[in-house]
């Protein structure tokens, strides 16, 4: 037998009110309150047949993660945050969430639409993070809607979300340049993805507004991950590379394996080499020194999708949209 809402209620350590509220969608509770009540009343078995919130609608919804080179997805926590708020949303809206992951080696792309095509899907939300055009226009042969998140592609019809990435790259380098009043360095991805050619946009326009020559801008090609950019730059500095003042990273990632490489190598940070990053990840709260970086709210990136799927699936529209999100600095101390 389920637990009734008084009896969660009290297990919870909340007003019986507060649990009522949360479990009918009323407003008077916040999102983390009702989530954790939802989340906790499904653990113990709860009766939701007589709410309206949990009376899922016909057909389900697929958030599909499409894997290539598995550089960047293989960090998780970010991706989880994503799929975090598209859960919430589809919940919050009737609908049930599937997520299916395609590895770009093993699997067949048209086998899985086929598989989708008899399986009740009624849209998409498809992680275009390692996505290419071509993968994308595949999923639009389902003829359901299909939502990018965290890519854009001029030749494809679907809407898109995804993060201001020059806005963000802009943001960062006029920092680092205000700051240290140094041409700033870049340390690039080897892997190139979309979201990095349009970061690399916004520092070069960053730089050219400065009255910096771009060329002249020290760059160094690093794998996009903690350990594979550690020992990239370990060889540039053994290697007797020219190094920058200061740099912006194309990830977190990046920044905190430079910034290992460059302590182990006897440089201190910021005084000798200022680093700015780019997704504000938790390790780059607990790094020392603590990493300055540009912080995307990638849990209202993954409810935004959400919210144009539903929009698209309950409304015939006329046009696509690309929704860009904005991105904000978060200030520590790898810039002085």
């Amino acid at each position: 037998m389920g637990i009734t809402a008084k009896e969660l209620a009290k297990k919870l350590g909340i007003s019986a009110t507060a649990v009522s509220m949360a479990l009918n969608n009323k407003p008077g509770v916040s999102t983390e309150t009702r989530d954790h009540v939802i989340k906790e009343a499904e653990k113990y078995n709860y009766d939701f047949t007589k709410l309206s919130l949990k009376k899922n609608k016909e057909g389900d919804i697929y958030c599909i993660v499409y894997r290539a080179h598995n550089a960047i997805l293989n960090y998780t926590p970010i991706f989880s945050e994503l799929t975090d708020g598209i859960e919430q949303e589809c919940r919050h809206n009737g609908y049930r969430l599937k997520t299916l992951q395609i590895y770009e080696k093993n699997n067949d792309v048209q086998k899985c639409i086929e598989d989708l095509r008899v399986n009740g899907c009624v849209g998409i939300i498809l992680l275009g993070t390692e996505t290419t055009a071509d993968i994308c226009k595949q999923f639009l042969q389902l003829s359901v809607p299909v939502v990018l998140l965290d890519s854009y592609f001029d030749s494809v019809n679907c809407s898109s979300v995804l993060i201001n990435n020059a806005q963000g790259a802009y943001l960062a380098t006029n920092y680092l340049i205000d700051r240290c009043s140094k041409q700033p360095g870049h340390l690039c991805s080897s892997y190139i993805i979309e979201n990095f050619i349009e970061r690399k946009s916004g520092f070069n326009r960053a730089v050219r507004e400065h009255g910096m020559s771009v060329g002249k801008s020290v760059t160094h090609e690093l794998s996009p991950s903690i350990d594979g950019a550690f020992s990239d730059m370990l060889e540039v500095i053994d290697r007797g590379d020219d190094l920058a003042g200061c740099y912006f990273a194309d990830n977190d990632l990046i920044a905190i394996g430079v910034i290992k490489a460059l302590k182990l190598r006897g440089y201190k940070i910021p005084e000798d080499i200022a680093l700015i990053g780019f997704d504000n990840i938790s390790e780059s709260r607990i790094i020392e020194p603590a990493l300055t970086t540009i912080d995307i709210p990638r849990r209202f990136m993954g409810q935004s999708a959400a919210r144009e799927l539903i929009r698209q699936i309950t409304t015939s529209l006329p046009h696509t949209m690309k929704i860009e999100v904005s991105t904000s600095i978060v200030k520590r101390f790898s810039v002085s």
